[in-house]
């Protein structure tokens, strides 16, 4: 039985667009739309041998994407086709096909390669891949059709020599709470296939069931900061042997968390700790942990961060104002002084950690506001 060299792509979610992304979204929303394009290079590649493409559900976003972003795919997938690829396209749940304006409905008669649409788990087809028949096995999920309260158990496959290889998106087993195919894990295995294929899940995930693989390959390139991407491209091998699964680096923006340790730093070294840091490329969840010595100015922090990535979030994980210091400040025969010396005796007399945070917090403003600058969580 001859090697096969199978892309595997999920989740692209193709037409996602950013929110308060400082003026940036188009731009972000352009080069994540890009992303097919750049599998399909690879694709076409003569070094990465490819024969198969499969795209496991949510494509796009939504199920009524815009018209020219459906146009930019339709002619990524003919550039496949016209290679000599063989692309097998199923709807997600992003895209699901249940709607009547589906673009799936839509688009489905000029849809290159082929596309999934019973509702049902059957059989789809068969390839022949480098001498190889490969047996497909899928469904599109379809509201009110498919069912879905619980896991679909019953699933076919052949007896024939070759390759069975299955195509769902959905989650293995049920997730409460997830809006998604519930697929019988034991189920799948008990079929037999040589491969299951999936898509749903964003993070990469490999299995073996008895003889049977399972693989996620997770979404690409990612979205929020909460939903990072895996920054790469599976590559599945199938056939004589055990199966292969690469992780081919995509070009895509890089997704970063950044943690720096504020203790015992002052203003300057602060300043110079994160502009050492800068990746104008990056989109980062930037944390700042430790305790402070000193009081920042959150507001112009915040917006030196931001100015020196291509997107930032700043967290404020800090402990509070170094005790020390502020029993030092306290001792001053100043303003800032007098007025130390009250709150932390409100502090101390607090009764509860939550009114002695009050407390803290209302200091920390008034230091804010008597050095000219703004405490944490103000705007």
């Amino acid at each position: 039985m001859a090697r096969i060299r199978c892309l595997h792509l999920a989740d692209l979610h193709l037409g996602w667009a950013p929110r308060d992304w400082g003026g940036r979204e188009a731009e972000r929303q352009q080069e994540r739309d890009s992303l097919l394009r750049k599998a399909v290079d690879l694709a076409l590649d003569p070094a990465a041998q490819i024969q198969l493409v499969l795209i496991v559900g949510d494509l796009f976003e939504s199920h009524r994407p815009p018209a020219d972003l459906v146009a930019g795919v339709l002619a990524e997938l003919e550039r496949l086709v016209r290679a000599g690829l063989q692309v097998v396209t199923v709807p997600g749940n992003h895209d699901e096909i249940t709607y009547h304006d589906s673009v799936y409905r839509k688009y489905g008669r000029e849809w290159p390669g082929l596309l999934v649409t019973n509702p049902h788990p059957e059989r789809i087809g068969v390839l022949t891949l480098g001498g190889t028949p490969c047996y497909l096995y899928s469904l599109a999920y379809t509201g009110g059709l498919t069912g879905g309260t619980e896991p679909l158990r019953d699933f076919p496959r052949g007896t024939e020599d070759g390759l069975h290889v299955a195509i769902f998106h959905g989650s293995l087993d049920w997730m409460a709470g997830e809006r998604s195919l519930p697929l019988s894990t034991q189920g799948l295995a008990e079929a037999g296939y040589d491969y299951v294929a999936l898509g749903h899940l964003h993070q990469h995930q490999v299995k073996t069931v008895g003889n049977t693989l399972f693989v996620y390959p997770g979404m690409v390139e990612g979205k929020n900061l909460s939903d990072p991407g895996t920054g790469f491209f599976t590559v599945v091998e199938l056939g004589a042997g055990a199966p292969r699964v690469d992780k081919i680096p995509a070009p895509v923006r890089p997704y970063r968390q950044v943690t720096l340790d504020v203790t015992g730093m002052d203003d300057g070294r602060l300043g110079e700790e994160i502009k050492k840091m800068a990746d104008p490329e990056a989109v980062v969840d930037f944390r700042l942990t430790g305790v402070l010595s000193f009081l920042p100015d959150w507001a112009l922090l915040t917006e030196q961060l931001k100015r020196q990535y291509f997107y930032c979030e700043v967290r404020d994980e800090t402990a509070f104002l170094d005790p020390a210091i502020l029993e030092k400040w306290a001792e001053e025969p100043t303003l800032r002084g007098a007025f130390l010396q009250r709150m932390l005796r409100r502090m101390a007399a607090a009764a509860t950690p939550e009114e002695q945070r009050r407390n803290y917090l209302a200091m920390a403003k008034g230091i804010a506001a008597l050095q000219g600058g703004k405490a944490r969580g103000e705007r």
